[in-house]
Order: structure tokens, then sequence, then C-alpha cells
């Protein structure tokens, strides 16, 4: 039996819905955010040295990293190859995605997250003034505009075909969620760009989705 160490408001949502199209059996295992740390819970350290989310545990197997785990269960349970594109050039744009969406997307975005923590640290006031100054100049500078160009980038390979890997849903498409969702939530994603808010609209209308949703329980970014 799949096991999946599943920690609230985390990529591993990403796993249970990779579950749920593959209509796999499994078990969830919870574990709680701190609430002033925002940072998991100690116990997940038992199952993985990391600490961190995703982690699966599969018979005598554990695998951490989300990218990993989704191109495991592709590779031991997608023998049909329902989420993997048929040509091997989306197979390649698959890969590519697979990687592209932690090794690309999600540094800048990640980078935004502590720097608006830090304009909203309670701290002395001076210091507080000097770190405000400092964050709002390295958003301004940099992590801003490498958020645009990536989502610029997104907006342009959705307008090539349905999916980010070609016209058929594959995993490339679960990876990705994550940077797109986060990228709503937190980066000024918005209408002005269609496709990936299009996007947005027919993952969250798939069945498999909304089951994983149930499952995992609320997600907030």
């Amino acid at each position: 039996m799949i096991t999946v160490h599943h920690l609230n408001n985390s990529r591993s949502q990403r796993v249970l819905w990779m579950l749920e199209e593959l209509g796999l059996d499994y078990e969830i295992r919870r574990y709680e955010r701190d609430r002033k740390t925002m940072l998991a819970p100690p116990e997940l350290k038992a199952v993985h040295p990391l600490g961190k989310s995703p982690v699966i545990t599969d018979g005598k197997l554990t695998l951490a990293e989300s990218g990993a785990i989704l191109q495991y269960l592709a590779d031991e349970y997608d023998g049909a190859g329902r989420l993997q594109p048929k040509s091997s050039a989306d197979r390649r744009r698959m890969i590519y995605w697979m990687h592209y969406a932690e090794g690309s997307a999600m540094p800048p975005l990640l980078l935004k997250l502590v720097f608006d923590r830090i304009e909203t640290t309670p701290l002395p006031i001076v210091v507080r003034q000097i770190a405000r100054g400092i964050s709002a100049k390295v958003k301004d500078s940099f992590i801003n505009p490498q958020i645009t160009t990536h989502l610029d980038y997104m907006e342009g390979e959705l307008g090539k075909s349905t999916w980010f890997a070609g016209d058929r849903f594959s995993m490339a498409d679960i990876q990705m969620s994550f940077p797109v969702e986060a990228a709503a939530a937190r980066a000024g994603l918005d209408a002005s760009r269609p496709k990936l808010m299009d996007f947005l609209r027919r993952i969250k209308a798939r069945p498999a989705y909304q089951r994983a949703l149930e499952k995992g329980g609320p997600f907030e970014l």
C-alpha cells in the first residue's frame, strides 16, 4: 500500500492528485505545519532525513521530491500511459516541464514569499525600516522581474498547445500546477494572462483534482 506523508498546504497535494488520476489505492498520514514558523513538524524526519513533504512509502521504498514521486508512480503504475504523451517530442516537453517547475519557476516565487514575510515580521522600528527597504529593493530589482519573465514565458507556451506537454493532459500539468497556483495566490497572476488562468480553471474542474482536494484537506498558498 502506498502511503503519502501529507503536509498541509504543500506540494504533496500534487501527489494525491496523481494517485487519484491513476485510480490507485493509498493511505494518507497527515502532518501539520507549525503555525508560527510554517515549517514541517519534526516527526517527518523519522520518515525522511530532510523532514519535508512530499514523501511516499511504497513497500520498502521511501521516496521524496514531488517530481521524482510522480515519475515513479508513472513508471510503476501507469503502464497504459494515461498521464504521459504519445509522441517523443511531447514526451521531451513533459520531461522539460517536470524539471522546470521546481528548477526555474519556483525559486523566484519562494523568494517573494520569504521577502514578503520579512516585511510583515514584527521588528524594532529602526530594524523594520531597514529590513523593509532592503526587501522592497530586492523585490523590485530582481524577484518581481523574474516572476514576470516566467509568467510571460508560461503564458506563451500554453498558447502553443492545450496543455504544457502538448494537446494531451499529462503529469507535467500536475507538476506545473503548484507554481501556477502559487503565482495566482501571491505573485500577481490574474486575467491579464488568460492562458494560465484557463489552465487553472481546467485543472480544478478535473474530478481527480477535486477528489484529491477533498482527501488532502484545505489547500492554501
